[in-house]
C-alpha cells in the first residue's frame, strides 16, 4: 500500500521560504516519477513540479525558478523548496507519485503566504 505523508507547510510572510517533504512508502521509490500539486481555494488543482526517476525535472510557468525539487532516492522522500514566496502561493500542496497507471496523492500540507 502506498502512502504519501507530507510536512513542511506553514505561515510565512511574502518573500520567505518554505521547504515542503513528502515521504514515500509502498513499492520501490526510485523507479516512480514524483510531482507536486498545489489547491488554492475555489481553483482546480494544478501542477508545480515534476522530477523524473532519473533526475529530470519540470516547472509550472508561474514558479520562475523560485521552486526547486529534488528527491533523495535512498530516504525515499521528495521536497520542495520554496523561495520568494507570494501571496498568491497560497494553496494546499500534495505530493504526487506517478506510476503511469495510477497516481498516488498525499494528504497535503497547508501553505499560507501572508504578512
Amino acid at each position: 500500500q502506498v502512502q504519501l505523508v507530507e510536512s513542511g507547510g506553514g505561515l510565512v510572510q511574502p518573500g520567505g521560504s518554505l521547504r515542503l517533504s513528502c515521504a514515500a512508502s509502498g513499492g520501490i521509490f526510485s523507479i516512480y516519477a514524483m510531482a507536486w500539486y498545489r489547491q488554492a481555494p475555489g481553483k482546480p488543482r494544478e501542477l508545480v513540479a515534476r522530477i523524473s526517476r532519473d533526475g529530470i525535472t519540470n516547472y509550472a510557468d508561474f514558479v520562475n525558478d523560485r521552486f526547486t525539487i529534488s528527491r533523495d532516492n535512498a530516504k525515499n522522500t521528495v521536497s520542495l523548496q520554496m523561495n520568494s514566496l507570494k501571496p498568491e502561493d497560497t494553496a494546499v500542496y500534495y505530493c504526487n507519485q506517478d506510476r503511469g497507471y495510477q497516481h498516488y496523492w498525499g494528504q497535503g500540507t497547508q501553505v499560507t503566504v501572508s504578512s
